[in-house]
């Protein structure tokens, strides 16, 4: 059995950076929890507030593996910054991440999954269709990027740049899913809020009837209706104290 490093940053870095780092950990734990993680593939990354630092998770750790302590504080080029930190980070795989942190400078969070139910919606011509509530939520601020293969080249982070915008719901043609959020619980609601909406689509769609497509204007008007709901707050706002208190009951060594 191989054994994972052990180290501990509490008390060691800033308060700042110990809270986003216990935040990101509890992300990565309830991906786990929602059965969205993908062996030890697919990221959530976390900028550093007031820094051009991003949090993300070492490579070749399964994400119920993952700790406020070992996640590898970055630049946004990928390079280590803590050179005694004895993990390493996918290339590769921040690829995506690098480029939606260069150019969404006010959302500190991004993360993406290789769902079956985000990957099978994404490879429709037709996309996500508005057949759900969570469906509205997302169309509202949805967009599309072509797959191009592997995410290893880098001329490919400008098309991902331009395709993105300023959406906080993206769907990865034939790959998955990305959403961004102005904190992790933000990120992670929208993710919720997306597979969601690809999982009732597949189920109606599986169904064979007509379905009934909710007008243009409901999901013109949503985000008006949730402000309501969550009195000026946004829904991670409003939900994220309640799942980190699930992570700490599944898993209380997330946050060491």
């Amino acid at each position: 059995m191989f054994e994972i490093p052990q180290i501990s940053l509490k008390n060691k870095v800033s308060a700042v950076e110990w809270k986003i780092r216990v935040d990101l950990a509890a992300c990565y734990r309830l991906m786990v929890m929602h059965g969205w993680d993908d062996l030890i593939h697919t990221h959530i990354s976390a900028r550093i507030p007031d820094t051009e630092h991003i949090l993300i998770n070492a490579f070749g750790l399964a994400f119920e593996e993952v700790t406020a302590s070992n996640l590898v504080k970055i630049d946004i080029d990928g390079n280590i910054i803590d050179k005694d930190n004895p993990f390493e980070i996918n290339p590769a795989g921040f690829t995506i991440h690098s480029a939606v942190h260069e150019v969404r400078h006010d959302d500190l969070c991004a993360m993406h999954v290789h769902t079956n139910e985000t990957i099978a919606v994404a490879s429709l011509e037709e996309g996500l269709l508005p057949l759900s509530q969570y469906s509205m939520f997302a169309l509202a601020s949805l967009s599309y990027h072509d797959y191009e293969g592997l995410a290893v080249n880098a001329d490919e982070k400008l098309r991902l740049q331009n395709d993105l915008g300023t959406s906080n719901f993206m769907l990865l043609r034939n790959h998955g899913a990305l959403t961004m959020g102005k904190t992790i619980g933000d990120a992670f609601m929208h993710m919720y809020d997306l597979t969601r909406a690809c999982q009732v689509q597949l189920q109606v769609m599986a169904t064979g009837m007509k379905p009934i497509y909710a007008p243009q204007s409901i999901i013109d008007g949503i985000k008006a209706q949730a402000n309501i709901v969550h009195t000026g707050k946004t829904g991670g706002e409003t939900a994220w104290p309640a799942m980190v208190r699930r992570v700490y009951r599944e898993y209380p060594d997330f946050a060491e």
